[in-house]
């Protein structure tokens, strides 16, 4: 079944939507929540928290990218679970991650007149026109939160080919929100 056809299930409130997203994403959601949070038992509950957030939110939302709005759901659930979890223990990968983003992109001065939204679909476009392989990796890094370790494994590349990729990356990237939010960002 494709992503059109679910969500018009959604939008006729069947609860074969919950079935056929599952058997299409199930996988997909479970992948992103192991990657914070590594706990069997805790990804299969924020992916069943996915899919009643995907049910109590569309209608009226309108996903046009089904798979990126169920794991983006996903992602967030795990952070906060994760945050939960671990509030006084920390995993090193998910705060270096955060840390590392939240230097850059998190400047209180942006958000006043930005959106959240805006900002996001901005560092989209970004990561849509960098070769595959260097989003690929910032991704793993920034949105995954993988370990330099294991990616640099993944891709067969040293250590610190990853970190300078990704420290290249980044400073593209508050490049490209400096031309574009036309010196409101620094």
């Amino acid at each position: 079944m494709d992503d059109l056809q679910i969500i018009a299930l959604y939008n006729a409130r069947d609860s074969a939507a919950v079935r056929e997203t599952d058997a299409k994403y199930g996988h997909l959601c479970y992948t992103v929540a192991d990657d914070i949070l590594h706990c069997k038992e805790d990804n299969e509950e924020c992916v069943n928290d996915t899919y009643l957030t995907a049910w109590n939110t569309i209608p009226p939302e309108k996903p046009v990218y089904f798979s990126a709005y169920l794991c983006r759901i996903t992602r967030n659930l795990s952070l906060k679970k994760y945050e939960h979890m671990h509030a006084k223990k920390r995993n090193k990968d998910v705060d270096v991650s955060l840390s590392e983003l939240n230097d850059m992109i998190m400047d209180k001065d942006i958000f006043k007149e930005v959106e959240d939204r805006e900002l996001g679909e901005e560092i989209s476009r970004f990561l849509r026109a960098l070769p595959e392989t260097e989003r690929n990796v910032f991704i793993r890094k920034y949105v995954l939160f993988h370990s330099v370790k294991s990616i640099s494994a993944d891709f067969s590349f040293s250590k610190s080919k990853v970190k300078s990729m990704l420290a290249r990356t980044r400073k593209k990237l508050a490049e490209h929100l400096k031309r574009y939010y036309g010196g409101y960002y620094e």
